[in-house]
């Protein structure tokens, strides 16, 4: 971990806290999840920079130790395409492998279709091909208590959260998040209500990792990833016919909540994906949960590297 450089980079008036190692030609791009910052790609940083790459992970604006966009309320998903692109111009990085997972995966298919000639490949972990837009969020395939339909709502994540102090709050969601079933509360209660205190953390996730997430989301607050993607998920991003020419592979853990919604499951297995996405390679892990790279990290590791040497990166 101490082989992995950290600093500030001034991207478009803001600072983005950018994590990197490894000197290779070629780039590897990681985004991240919720309630996740770069550290949750420490184990495939290393990994990649071992095999010869350049790895770069970053807290995307508005997350962890980036600063926060002006007026975050009215921040978009587009917001992390700019961005992203930005930083890369900033460090003089033309292409790139990206891989994202769960809300990071999101900027990365904006920027394989309208930005094509900056991706070498892309790896998503957990999300199949999709872009912001009505089709993004479907409530009404969901009970009213599932975890998205009540945190887009305007007010009732802060207050739910405020309940609680920001270290249990990321607790119980790496808690939530690592079952198989999907978040949904009960009509007299909140999310944060569907963790016990005495809730174990998952035997691969330490009170370490735990405390080098908790410090960063004290210092950005959770206005912003409320708002991006979940708030903000619907708007439509403008792209018609969205197609990607890039090899692409996609990893889901097989115990993923999100696997548990038939129309997800559907979507992958079909082959429908491939309409979009025509190089596409679909892995399986079968004990898999939604943080797959975390809980598995060797695995993954693997899978990643096999692809890129399968498709000469």
């Amino acid at each position: 971990m101490e082989q992995i450089q950290q600093r500030q980079v001034r991207v478009r008036g803001l600072n983005l806290h950018v994590a990197e190692i490894g000197t290779g030609p070629k780039v590897v791009v990681f985004l991240h999840g919720f309630p996740e910052i770069w550290y949750t790609w420490r184990h495939q940083m290393i990994a990649v920079a071992s095999a010869g790459y350049r790895a770069l992970a970053f807290d995307l604006v508005g997350y962890g130790l980036s600063d926060q966009p002006p007026e975050p309320e009215k921040g978009s998903m587009d917001d992390l395409v700019t961005y992203t692109i930005a930083l890369l111009d900033v460090l003089g990085i033309h292409k790139a492998v990206f891989v994202g997972k769960d809300v990071g995966a999101f900027p990365i298919f904006q920027i394989a279709v309208v930005h094509a000639d900056r991706v070498t490949a892309l790896i998503t972990l957990g999300i199949p091909f999709m872009l912001p837009g009505p089709g993004a969020f479907q409530a009404h395939l969901f009970p009213e208590g599932f975890y998205i339909r009540r945190w887009r709502e305007p007010g009732r994540a802060e207050a739910d959260f405020g309940r609680k102090d920001v270290r249990t709050v990321v607790r119980n969601i790496y808690i939530l998040f690592s079952r198989s079933e999907p978040p949904v509360a009960g009509e007299d209660q909140e999310i944060m209500d569907l963790v016990e205190p005495s809730t174990p953390l998952p035997p691969w996730f330490t009170e370490e990792d735990l405390s080098v997430y908790a410090s960063s989301y004290e210092k950005s607050g959770f206005a912003y990833v409320l708002q991006v993607p979940y708030r903000s998920m619907t708007k439509d991003c403008g792209i018609v016919d969205p197609k990607i020419a890039a090899a692409a592979l996609l990893i889901m853990g097989e115990k993923d909540y999100a696997m548990k919604s038939p129309e997800m499951v559907d979507y992958i297995r079909s082959g429908k994906m491939k309409e979009h996405v025509p190089n596409l390679e679909v892995i399986f892990m079968p004990e898999g949960s939604h943080f797959v790279h975390e809980q598995f990290p060797e695995e993954v590791n693997q899978h990643i590297l096999t692809f890129l040497k399968k498709n000469g990166i």
